[in-house]
């Protein structure tokens, strides 16, 4: 590949200036005397290479190298006609020349013998595709005697060519077509680009391929000419310096490039106005606070209670709201659960009568495909897939339960017989995705024969919840755990569960405040202050107790106490 080094120096004679004024001019001259010559500069590409270059659903070209060609025109003031086609017909075009510039092209020691090369406006990595079930790979050494299908005429043609691995290739004119015979079955892997890869294999539903292994193969991508074309060349090289330089290039290249998902909101830009904002209610928040210090106390512990109520009534508001948010989703949701619940069974039944014929024509004509798997295969699958199905719909079902309980507006009484064990499994199930996400050792012990207590089930359930989410934000690993237990006393006559967490503990000092309105270590997550403060008058209010038991850095016991139902064991 060709590089030029420019050097900047200050003529010191005039004569020198003259000199530098006459190659700058001869420049000039002779990019219009191209421009001239040439009217309209063709340039080629793969009609099928997503997210780079393809033809689109209006028949035009399109894509990242089209959107990037056509800008470096307009900056340039080019006259560009772009031909998309086989990419192995558009490489002998260029050879013959009858297109003047390919906009996309890998660049290897080997090609630059035959084409100059403009620089790179993009880096192509290369990956292996396999079926799901098929081995894994991790160099190209491991393809020796293996069925690989390659472009034809594509980078990993020509090197697999020049560096003899011992695989039988299988041509084909596009990445698209490569991924679908491997995923209809026939070959061993696919070698392509890996974000073509990734993007046909998503657009094209092809759920049964993965990469293989990890990306390889970093190469240089950008546009070619054949050789000592450099006139032409120059003015590619030119117009990207221009388009990088403005940071239309890297605007071209986030457009498509990115993610494959449109752009959203603009997150950032929101970001830093609620950066500003956040910043501003900080400041009045302070002189708010040294204006509290500076009234009684007797105000202060008013004006607080007052604070409390008011959030009470706010959340009282936000369940009623949520009760009914919930009770119509859990509608909605318990319409196709209920469709599942009574045809899944049904088609278990049917297979099973279809059992027998299916064997029987396996036996008598060898195995066939059934749902893209063989028979043979499906047979011990189709089942537990059933009965897998069927055990997630009933899961869905107790889980909208549980949520449109929980979000019920109780009553203000406390005269349910409450089972504790119960109460507690639906908490657990309704933050199950936390505990997943914050831990891998949960353990739970109920208590057998547990009495029955007083009170209101959906209250105790709030407590809980947030008992075992405080537990889960105050674990530094998913290798610490959490232990819950529940157990009565004869003796005292009182029901407990206890919540053991090896987190972070709690300061000596804030322990005492931990049921204080507003109080929180976590303002800067978002705490208010007020879940252990309600669940503190919650289990007030069932005549309980709440202790806490806390060192730092080894984790924290919290022993939740409710006297049990007089004569229920």
């Amino acid at each position: 590949m060709t590089r030029r080094v420019f050097t900047t120096f200050i003529p010191k004679r005039p004569a020198a200036t003259a000199i530098c004024i006459f190659i700058v001019l001869s420049g000039l001259i002779a990019r219009i005397s191209f421009a001239q010559q040439n009217e309209v500069i063709r340039v080629g590409g793969d009609h099928n290479y997503p997210p780079y270059e393809f033809i689109n659903e209006e028949g035009e070209p399109d894509g990242y190298n089209t959107e990037l060609t056509r800008a470096i025109a307009e900056v340039m003031g080019m006259n560009v006609e772009i031909r998309l086609g086989g990419w192995d017909e558009m490489r002998r075009q260029l050879d013959r020349g009858e297109i003047d510039a390919l906009q996309g092209m890998n660049f290897s020691e080997e090609r630059s013998k035959k084409y100059d090369f403009s620089p790179p406006h993009a880096i192509i990595h290369q990956s292996i595709f396999a079926r799901k079930e098929d081995a894994k790979i991790t160099q190209l050494s491991e393809l020796e005697g293996k069925e690989v299908i390659v472009q034809r005429g594509g980078i990993m043609h020509d090197y697999l060519l020049q560096n003899d691995v011992g695989a039988h290739l299988i041509m084909v004119d596009t990445h698209a077509a490569a991924l679908r015979l491997l995923a209809s079955g026939q070959h061993d892997y696919a070698l392509v680009a890996n974000l073509p890869g990734l993007y046909l294999g998503k657009e094209l539903e092809l759920s049964n391929i993965v990469p293989a292994g990890k990306p390889f193969g970093a190469q240089h991508y950008g546009y070619a000419v054949r050789k000592n074309n450099q006139e032409l060349l120059s003015q590619f090289s030119e117009g990207l310096a221009i388009l990088k330089n403005t940071g239309r290039q890297q605007a071209i290249y986030d457009r498509w490039l990115g993610p494959i998902e449109h752009a959203g909101l603009p997150w950032k830009k929101i970001g830093q106005g609620a950066a500003i904002i956040s910043a501003l209610l900080l400041l009045i928040l302070g002189g708010i606070v040294i204006w509290n210090r500076m009234l009684t106390r007797q105000v202060s512990r008013r004006t607080e209670e007052l604070k409390l109520q008011q959030q009470q009534l706010l959340q009282a508001d936000k369940m009623t709201s949520l009760g009914i948010l919930v009770s119509g989703v859990a509608h909605e949701i318990n319409n196709p659960s209920s469709l599942l619940l009574l045809n899944l069974p049904v088609l278990k039944e049917a297979y099973l009568d279809l059992e027998d014929i299916l064997e029987a024509h396996y036996q008598t004509h060898g195995d066939f495909d059934m749902g893209g798997l063989t028979y043979r295969r499906m047979r011990d699958e189709i089942i537990p897939m059933l009965d897998d199905m069927l055990a997630g719909t009933h899961r869905i079902r107790r889980i909208v339960d549980d949520l449109r309980d929980f979000a019920r507006q109780s009553p203000a009484s406390l005269d349910e017989t409450v089972d504790l064990n119960e109460v507690l499994a639906t908490a657990i199930r309704l933050v199950d995705n936390t505990i997943r996400s914050s831990c891998d050792h949960f353990n739970v012990s109920y208590g057998s024969d547990l009495p029955s207590f007083k009170g209101n089930a959906q209250r105790i359930e709030q407590v809980i919840i947030n008992l075992i989410v405080n537990a889960c934000q105050a674990l530094g690993s998913p290798e610490h755990s959490i232990s819950i237990t529940t157990a009565y006393s004869p003796k005292d006559k009182k029901l407990s569960l206890q919540v053991i967490d090896q987190g972070c503990g709690i300061a000596p000092d804030n322990l005492s405040r931990l049921s204080d309105p507003f109080f929180t270590t976590k303002r800067e997550q978002g705490g208010t202050g007020l879940g252990l403060s309600v669940s503190s008058s919650i289990i007030q209010e069932h005549n309980g107790t709440m202790i806490y038991e806390s060192e730092p850095g080894k984790g924290t016991c919290v022993t939740l106490s409710l006297p049990a139902i007089q004569g229920a064991v």
